[in-house]
């Protein structure tokens, strides 16, 4: 299953992916950020529910200058900084990855498909022309606050933290693809909580989509 979801978002088509169950035992839908569209915004908002981010590669945060919230929040001082998470306020980490939230600056409000669909593209092409060694200006292209949250994978990425950041950026390494992701969590209709696994599974079967553990990210990027 995990070749088969390669080839998938080696076409640009989505997989979902489910962490682990001692984590936040959640499912995502994962897109390649170069590739989406409005409709993909629809699916992920209607049919997962949870909140449409963009994971990217750490080195491509830095060349970026992409900073982690949390740091900069420090840096406010005073309440501000009081309000930073810390050690122990995550229950299934240590950190959370957010960094800034965007807009491109071609958009109008921003939270439209076809607005959030535009900003992540964008994301995804300046990722993939610095990890080509490209100079790229950030704020020139993108502004602060805005609708897609963009989250900074970690150092070293599943060697230090194997969240949903990490492996779906982990999955695009082995695709060979650039290292931008949409993701997004599935949530029950029904009771407000994460999709179960089964429900997941079963979504995924239905709409021929495939479904990849974590558990076989870790593994196989660890053989790539």
């Amino acid at each position: 299953m995990l070749q088969e979801a390669i080839e998938q978002l080696r076409r640009g088509r989505p997989v979902l992916l489910f962490d682990f169950e001692d984590r936040e035992g959640e499912t995502d839908f994962v897109f390649p950020a170069t590739h989406i569209t409005p409709a993909d915004i629809r699916l992920m908002r209607k049919e997962g529910g949870g909140l449409i981010c963009v994971a990217i590669h750490p080195e491509a945060a830095s060349r970026l200058s992409l900073p982690l919230i949390s740091d900069v929040l420090l840096r406010c001082g005073g309440d501000i900084a009081s309000l930073v998470e810390r050690r122990g306020d995550l229950r299934y980490d240590s950190r959370s990855s957010f960094s800034l939230w965007v807009n491109h600056r071609s958009v109008f409000t921003g939270i439209p498909d076809r607005d959030r669909a535009l900003t992540i593209r964008e994301i995804g092409n300046a990722v993939e022309r610095v990890m080509r060694g490209e100079h790229y200006v950030f704020h020139e292209h993108f502004r602060t606050p805005g609708h897609v949250a963009i989250l900074r994978a970690s150092e070293g990425l599943l060697e230090s933290r194997r969240g949903q950041t990490e492996l779906s950026v982990a999955l695009a390494m082995m695709a060979h693809i650039t290292p931008a992701m949409a993701i997004c969590e599935m949530l029950d209709d029904e009771s407000g909580n994460a999709l179960s696994k089964d429900a997941a599974k079963r979504y995924a079967r239905l709409k021929g989509i495939p479904f990849v553990e974590g558990s076989e990210v870790v593994r196989a990027y660890k053989n790539a």
